[in-house]
């Protein structure tokens, strides 16, 4: 029988975690395999388990089997934590000031500047910071067009484009579709959050 001496404690940084979907289905499948989770996060979870009974190649087995991955160094666990502000900002606050401050709102959430934020990002990333915002960005807007609550004009100003034209245009040149092409073929055109690069 397993002593709770035995336990051990861990807090573990993890890659493309980017939804709700995400921390419940990890959560499930840690406590299958009975590891004791104390707290889960976007981008990062906090368990306790037996070493003699489960090893910490069985946590990575069971993490990466759902599609996320262990952060092992500081900078990779910062670009991380990147990706979840931004995500959280564009995709869950709806919040536009925040979105027309969001330099402000990364060296805020995360204590960096925001030069030293994008230099990381870009050397641990196949893209800049700014290009990964306006693909989180064109995404949201996929999200709110499908929804049909509101109007171009309202996105617009929602998601920080000074202009419906500017939003179109740069609509079309990260799709390849102009919006009322996206209307009609919308369900086509959702990409995953973690498959947009």
């Amino acid at each position: 029988m397993t002593g709770k001496n035995r336990l051990i404690t861990e807090i573990l940084a993890i890659k493309n975690m980017i939804s709700n979907c995400c921390i419940i289905l990890l959560r499930e499948r840690l406590q299958e395999e009975g590891i004791i989770v104390h707290e889960i996060r976007l981008g990062s979870v906090t368990i306790s388990h037996d070493p003699e009974r489960i090893t910490m190649e069985k946590i990575y087995s069971i993490i990466q089997s759902i599609g996320l991955d262990i952060i092992q160094t500081r900078e990779k666990q910062i670009v991380e934590q990147i990706k979840t502000a931004i995500i959280e900002l564009i995709h869950y606050m709806n919040n536009v000031d925040s979105i027309a401050r969001k330099a402000d709102y990364l060296v805020e959430k995360l204590g960096y500047n925001y030069q030293y934020l994008s230099r990381l990002f870009s050397a641990h990333e196949p893209l800049t910071l700014e290009r990964f915002i306006i693909l989180q960005k064109i995404e949201r807007i996929k999200e709110l067009i499908f929804s049909g609550e509101f109007t171009l004009s309202e996105i617009a100003y929602m998601m920080d484009y000074s202009s419906v034209q500017y939003l179109s245009a740069q609509f079309k040149k990260i799709t390849g579709f102009s919006v009322s092409d996206f209307k009609e073929k919308r369900q086509s055109l959702k990409i995953p959050l973690d498959k947009l690069y």
